[in-house]
């Protein structure tokens, strides 16, 4: 089976559809011979900062020395970035052979492509003598499909209101679907967070008597950096290669599990941070894709995101240059709030979406902000924008913000 022909076959199962539950990948670990329990593993969720902390702790790891397995989810433009070893992305050939071999239990069982993505990426940890691995979550936590290993440690990196018609219509009842990462007897890291969800974390980690780290607890917060105490020692994180200050929590929380978990020396962790982008592929966190006009793409695709974005974008010299915005959200985000929130930085919106069955559509986007008090337009090739704005609009400003779905889609056809 050509990697073509495998990608397509998974991807036709239902790609975007959301089937929360552990029975069925469960039964796939089983039939693949159970490689979940063949790696050591760091667990990371939460719903924004999980991805860049999952980064993070890779490439620390993989500058300390150890053989370093990355799972992340979704991929920008290519299925391959989601499974990475020390930074090398999983062969076509394996994916090919690994659907082929799996064909007719497909047929059968019908698992989901989350499912068979994960036990791809499980197999081919498993199969390649990993020192350990670190993998995100999906969505939530307690019924992801990754909540079939018995990790190390887990990292809740934040909580706030997030795919509310699945996982709670409030912070403690995400939190307790967060929770469902944490294991009996092994530690737990939290970053920022407010004190109803942390409480719920908290909670649950001293039923498990697992033991309890909140970032807050370690950090003295400056204007330029973050001094993270580490019992007879102290990590001044100055800069990270990701942009913005909440990069500095992302990076501050991978250290303290690190600290914690290896006592990993200070020059890997340096390195780990300097290094994150070439030892993970991380993609679309403030990433600056053209510096004349400046083009910024970013993965803020709920409100905490967006405000992260925008304190930010809001340190950024644009003076009086004319700022422009290409949007696209999905329908169980605080749309409202979150146009509210950028409207005032950009002189004008366009609203883009996806092929894709929980987005919203560019008229619903803009029913919305009429509703607000504002015009704006859409398009549906936001790749033509773009390129004619790095042509013709020099010295302006246009930032795109969405999912990573969206980002990815765009920059397929920008070929960045």
């Amino acid at each position: 089976m050509k990697l073509e022909e495998a990608l397509q076959k998974i991807f036709g199962m239902h790609q975007f559809s959301i089937k929360l539950g552990l029975e069925n990948i469960n039964k796939l670990l089983e039939h693949l011979g159970n490689p979940q329990k063949k790696f050591k593993a760091i667990h990371v969720a939460g719903s924004n900062g999980k991805g860049s902390t999952a980064s993070y702790l890779s490439s620390i790891l993989m500058e300390a020395g150890y053989k370093t397995g990355l799972y992340t989810s979704p991929h920008f433009v290519k299925f391959n970035e989601r499974v990475r070893i020390n930074g090398v992305e999983i062969p076509d050939d394996y994916i090919s052979e690994f659907i082929s071999d799996l064909d007719e239990y497909i047929k059968k069982e019908e698992p989901t492509f989350f499912e068979i993505t994960t036990a791809l990426g499980f197999k081919y940890f498993a199969e390649n003598d990993l020192d350990i691995a670190v993998i995100e979550t999906g969505l939530g936590g307690r019924l992801d499909a990754t909540n079939t290993i018995d990790p190390l440690a887990s990292l809740i990196t934040s909580i706030s209101l997030e795919h509310t018609n699945i996982l709670g219509e409030s912070l403690e009842q995400i939190a307790a679907e967060k929770a469902g990462i944490i294991k009996n007897k092994r530690p737990v890291f939290i970053g920022k967070m407010e004190t109803a969800a942390e409480g719920v974390l908290k909670k649950v980690s001293l039923n498990c008597t697992s033991d309890f780290f909140t970032i807050k607890n370690f950090i003295e917060e400056n204007e330029d950096y973050i001094k993270l105490n580490l019992e007879n020692q102290s990590y001044t994180i100055y800069e990270t290669t990701l942009r913005g200050y909440y990069q500095k929590y992302n990076s501050a929380l991978a250290v303290l599990a690190l600290h914690k978990l290896f006592n990993i020396e200070e020059k890997y962790l340096t390195l780990g941070i300097k290094n994150v982008v070439k030892n993970s592929g991380i993609m679309g966190r403030f990433e600056v894709v053209n510096s004349n006009p400046l083009v910024i793409f970013d993965a803020a695709h709920n409100l905490e995101g967006v405000n992260w974005f925008c304190d930010e974008f809001s340190k950024v010299n644009i003076n009086s240059r004319n700022t422009t915005l290409i949007f696209g959200a999905m329908k169980d985000k605080a749309i409202a709030n979150m146009l509210m929130k950028l409207k005032p930085f950009f002189n004008k919106i366009i609203f883009t979406s996806i092929d894709y069955e929980r987005a919203s559509t560019p008229e619903e986007l803009l029913l919305i902000s009429s509703q607000l008090g504002f015009e704006a337009v859409s398009t549906t090739e936001p790749w033509s924008i773009i390129k004619d704005f790095v042509v013709n609009k020099k010295d302006e400003v246009l930032c795109v913000l969405g999912s990573i779905y969206l980002l990815g889609k765009i920059k397929e056809n920008l070929k960045v």
